[in-house]
């Protein structure tokens, strides 16, 4: 009996080129399905991804090699999201297509943050997953953090820098046991982890989700895949 094909989602990524993440063929030595993949493309700024957004300061489209996306002034711009895409997953991955254009030392550009419970006390964990970057003049390093009960580590990695001003792409990844960061596909560090599943939430994509750390530079797509790809399973193009 032949499996069932996978759900496919389409991003149009250029030239009217759609990105599929459908059952696919495969070599030898690479899965036969490549997991299903909720996609965000910033083309727009009043709905992403089917969810409805709320624009702060002044954010606006640009240009990318891939269509529209969303540019930040690194002062107040920034939009926000009730979701938080990776709730409920236990292993995962978390791809973004951005390009910062320098600025502030410390910029926390995506914020997966889960939502408190009521009856949530100090010792609440602040259940959250991070992309930030660290800026060192025309250079960066990707930081990439994740948080919950039990479990608390940053992939930060000032050594493996990166110029301002390109579009890069970034993922974080757990598999069942280990952790790991990339950038443009190479694997930047990795490490273990006791990783547990965080519940539905919010999204901020611009700053942190408390309003600080604001981010220069745009982003054009973000996918969320229940599954931890490699990179050359990743749903979004390498630049």
């Amino acid at each position: 009996m032949r499996a069932p094909l996978l759900p496919t989602r389409r991003l149009t990524l250029m030239g009217g080129l759609a990105l599929t993440t459908a059952a696919c063929a495969s070599s030898p030595g690479r899965a036969t399905l490549r997991s299903p993949a909720d996609l965000w493309t910033f083309d727009r700024l009043d709905e992403i991804g089917g969810h409805a957004v709320k624009a702060e300061g002044g954010p606006r489209l640009t240009d990318s090699p891939w269509g529209q996306a969303a540019s930040f002034d690194g002062v107040d711009d920034a939009l926000f999201i009730e979701n938080h895409p990776l709730a409920g997953a236990s292993r995962f991955t978390f791809e973004a297509l951005f390009r910062p254009d320098g600025g502030a030392h410390e910029q926390r550009w995506f914020h997966l943050q889960e939502t408190p419970p009521p009856d949530a006390g100090p010792d609440w964990p602040g259940t959250r997953f991070l992309f930030e970057i660290r800026v060192f003049g025309e250079q960066w390093c990707l930081d990439a953090f994740t948080k919950g009960p039990g479990y608390n580590h940053t992939l930060i990695f000032p050594d493996k820098l990166h110029p301002v001003g390109a579009w890069a792409h970034v993922a974080q990844t757990f598999d069942g046991a280990t952790y790991r960061s990339y950038v443009n596909g190479r694997l930047e560090g990795e490490a273990p982890l006791a990783f547990k599943p965080q519940g539905p939430g919010a999204s901020s994509i611009g700053c942190r989700f408390n309003r600080v750390n604001y981010f220069n530079g745009a982003v054009r797509a973000a996918a969320f895949s229940r599954s931890a790809l490699t990179p050359d399973q990743f749903v979004l193009p390498l630049p």
